[in-house]
């Protein structure tokens, strides 16, 4: 496994990606959400595979409640550091000046799912909640949270958010689909100011992974004729999508961990042995940006495709 010190944390390039544990999620998920055993197992799995950090948020189901108690069964409380995300913070907080109350019920019930007495990193689950960053940095000086940040969806807000200095860490889209974050520059910035940047989506929900007759009809137009280009690269250097797309995230610059998700233990195997392979060849990843165009949002962002 490859790692990365940041601040404090020595963080493995992997991170086990647990919305899964909380909700039936991803285009391509046909087994649904794990039992609370197969959901323990995921995470001892990940441990074992010398995973040591995980991301959840509020918005997850019972993810955090979920993996308070397993970690607690497994011994793993103190070992594994954990990414949140604060609730969504409703319009009618942020106007009636109201946000401090409701970051601070929201980071103490995470608290308490999670069973601990700190958050390691507690990110604003939408960036339009960057806004009240007074009031998740103001909960650090207490010492509910140690690093904060936020969880990002465009180019140019995330910009503004890392120049204002405020944000320790974010949570940016990328995979083989999307390169706007790293064509705009976000991740050379980011490095420059040694923010962390936790890279989430690399599989885009599955869609990356899934058969052709599969995917969305709505999808197939634009998406199908890259993943057909983009698997015939990968054809070319005997190796799966999958792993292209786990390898192509692994040698962004500026990348401190990728999440990846599962619903199974085989699927966590799976993921660490690749991710122990290492980031792509040069070479390799110059053909993957070559072979990918701008695609529009409603591609590329799995919100816009419902």
């Amino acid at each position: 496994m490859l790692y990365k010190q940041w601040h404090d944390m020595h963080l493995s390039q992997l991170m086990l990606g647990t919305v899964q544990l909380g909700l039936d999620y991803g285009v391509a998920n046909r087994s649904g959400r794990p039992s609370y055993e197969e959901a323990r197992d995921i995470i001892a799995c990940a441990y074992d595979g010398g995973v040591n950090c995980l991301d959840t948020a509020a918005a997850y189901g019972d993810s955090e409640e979920v993996i308070g108690r397993a970690l607690a069964d497994l011994g793993l409380s103190d070992k594994i550091a954990i990414v949140t995300k604060v609730a969504w913070i409703p319009r009618e907080s942020i106007d009636g000046g109201k946000a401090r109350e409701f970051v601070e019920r929201s980071i103490v019930t995470s608290l308490k799912r999670l069973r601990l007495e700190t958050l390691p990193i507690c990110l604003f689950h939408r960036e339009e909640d960057a806004e009240c960053m007074d009031a998740l940095l103001e909960l650090k000086e207490r010492g509910l949270i140690r690093h904060a940040g936020v969880s990002v969806m465009t180019t140019g807000a995330t910009r503004d958010i890392i120049v204002s200095d405020q944000a320790e860490a974010l949570q940016i889209p990328a995979n083989l689909l999307d390169h706007s974050f790293v064509r705009q520059g976000i991740c050379n910035l980011a490095a420059d100011k040694g923010t962390a940047v936790f890279v989430r989506s690399i599989y885009l929900q599955g869609l990356l992974t899934m058969e052709e007759e599969a995917i969305p009809a709505g999808l197939k137009e634009e998406a199908l004729p890259v993943i057909r280009a983009l698997r015939s690269l990968a054809g070319q250097a005997d190796l799966t999508l999958s792993e292209m797309a786990l390898r192509y995230v692994l040698g962004l610059p500026g990348v401190t961990a990728l999440l990846a998700g599962a619903e199974k233990v085989e699927q966590v195997e799976q993921n660490i042995s690749m991710a122990a392979k290492g980031p792509l060849p040069q070479d390799l990843m110059e053909a993957v940006v070559a072979a990918v165009p701008d695609l529009p949002d409603r591609v590329i962002v799995p919100a816009m495709w419902h």
